[in-house]
């Protein structure tokens, strides 16, 4: 069950990261993941009085807020980088920091992983450098306009906090941890917006019908989230967030069959390895 609630979460993050990235060429980023998460949070709190559990702790609360502040720095990160680089770029590092950080947070909390283990988080190194030097057109001549490396390596960054905070607040508090770090992320990103209006004029959107694919962003994303945090309480931290951490793989084959990006054999050997390095970590 683990293994298919893991996967099914991967799908629902893919699907939310290719919307959000087509949004964000159009919309301001920040815009694009305040309006998103407005519908995660109300989704979120809306199924508290089926799924809420007891009365929860003080420490899982917690861990559900740093799980917010983890998703919330990773969701602007990665539209920014989805919205303005190269989604086949952006995704794949995102996915890496997300899979290999809950490893190295089990190995600090007293898990022992195997050798493959070991190495599957080694090799997310020397993948993540092909991924990043083939951000340029054939030939060797790089393309005009950012990459989205940063980008990705901080939504990455983002996205192992969001996984390591979840599967640290346990399976005793009920959906209550999911909640409270959605409302911790809008509370973020409504700083974050309210900063933004106050210094520039982004673009807003064109009416009440403009709204809809944000908000369906945000429905998709928190989806993905409660699957991935169901998922953990029926398997390993290492397992379920390697899995879910498989969302890139959407989302590129969504922007090749859709936008018509192209990807260079320098790349396709960067994201073979990425593909390797998760599958080693969860194979052990």
């Amino acid at each position: 069950m683990a293994i298919l609630l893991g996967l099914a979460s991967a799908i629902a993050f893919g699907v939310s990261d290719y919307l959000a990235g087509v949004l964000s060429r159009r919309l301001h980023f920040t815009l694009v993941g305040l309006i998103s998460q407005v519908s995660a949070t109300a989704l979120a709190w809306a199924s508290l009085p089926w799924t809420g559990g007891p009365r929860p702790a003080t420490a899982a609360l917690a861990w559900g807020a740093l799980s917010g502040i983890g998703g919330g720095v990773g969701s602007l990160a990665l539209y920014r980088g989805l919205g303005r680089g190269k989604m086949s770029v952006v995704g794949p590092l995102s996915s890496v920091g997300a899979a290999a950080l809950p490893a190295l947070a089990g190995i600090a909390l007293g898990d022992r992983p195997s050798p493959l283990a070991i190495g599957g988080v080694l090799l997310a190194l020397p993948a993540i450098w092909l991924v990043a030097s083939s951000s340029g057109r054939p030939g060797g001549e790089r393309a005009a306009g950012p990459s989205g490396v940063g980008d990705g390596l901080l939504a990455g960054a983002g996205f192992g906090l969001l996984f390591i905070g979840l599967a640290r607040a346990g399976d005793g508090a009920g959906l209550w941890p999911v909640a409270t770090g959605q409302l911790t992320a809008l509370i973020l990103l409504t700083v974050v917006v309210g900063v933004r209006l106050a210094t520039t004029r982004p673009a807003l959107p064109g009416g009440p019908r403009a709204l809809l694919p944000p908000l369906l962003v945000g429905c998709l994303s928190v989806t993905a989230t409660l699957l991935y945090f169901l998922a953990t309480h029926s398997g390993l931290l290492t397992i379920v967030a390697v899995l879910a951490s498989l969302y890139p793989g959407i989302t590129v084959l969504l922007a090749w069959l859709l936008l018509g990006e192209r990807i260079t054999r320098v790349q396709r050997a960067g994201l073979a390895l990425c593909a390797v390095a998760v599958v080693a970590i969860a194979a052990a």
